[in-house]
């Protein structure tokens, strides 16, 4: 049976450089987005350039219980194993604690911990049944170091970072590996428009090389945490 990818935001940046990455390498991809237009483009897209190679795509708004459930089904209704789980999803609103929109706490949990703490939940199951598999959580150093005006993305962020190191520890009886990502800076649409050079941001592809190369490793080995930063630090 042919390996089998879930990458949850698969349309863009991280989440598309992914993608690509392990289309090339023989996976069949299973993703989502709330922009269904999006999703299309990138199945026709994957699939010319990869001949051989599935997608399967859904729309959903993971930050939503409902359609991250909903989500779940579909996956479990292709009857495929997965091999890999990309958690991606993850969005960023400015903001400190004592100022921020009424409500923001709410949306970065929903957002960027609930996600992937359902979406984990819902496949996981299958591959403890198989006692094979790996989870990727696409964390950031917001999670490990607190910035201003990221009040409430950073709290996720740490939240996040917990849940995977939680999962790490469940998993290790099952033979399932589980590595959080933490990127810095990442050349994506949410940096659109900027002005500085490319020089200060870490490519997506190289995420995605990253997490293909960790995958490839012995199932003896696992990477537990991958800090990746822009070369010239921070932005």
């Amino acid at each position: 049976m042919k390996d089998l990818i879930v990458v949850t935001g698969g349309t863009k940046g991280i989440g598309r450089a992914i993608i690509k990455r392990f289309a090339a390498n023989g996976f069949d991809i299973i993703t989502c987005s709330r922009n269904f237009p999006d999703l299309e483009s990138l199945k026709i897209a994957v699939e010319k350039a990869y001949p051989g190679i599935e997608v399967y795509i859904f729309k959903s708004d993971l930050s939503e219980k409902k359609s991250a459930m909903k989500f779940i089904n579909g996956v479990i209704g292709l009857n495929k194993h997965v091999t890999v789980l990309v958690n991606n999803i993850g969005s960023f609103i400015s903001g400190q604690i004592h100022d921020e929109d009424e409500g923001t706490l709410e949306k970065m949990i929903e957002t960027n911990l609930y996600s992937g703490y359902h979406i984990t939940r819902g496949l996981i199951k299958a591959m403890m049944e198989r006692k094979e598999g790996y989870v990727f959580n696409i964390c950031s150093v917001a999670g490990i170091a607190p910035y201003l005006n990221g009040a409430s993305y950073c709290i996720s962020k740490y939240a996040q970072l917990g849940m995977t190191k939680v999962l790490r520890e469940e998993m290790k009886p099952f033979g399932i590996r589980v590595t959080a990502i933490i990127p810095g800076s990442t050349l994506t649409a949410s940096w659109d428009g900027t002005e500085l050079p490319e020089s200060r941001f870490i490519e997506s592809e190289d995420i995605a090389n990253t997490i293909y190369n960790a995958w490839s490793l012995s199932k003896n080995t696992v990477i537990e945490e991958i800090i990746m930063r822009p070369q010239l630090g921070d932005v």
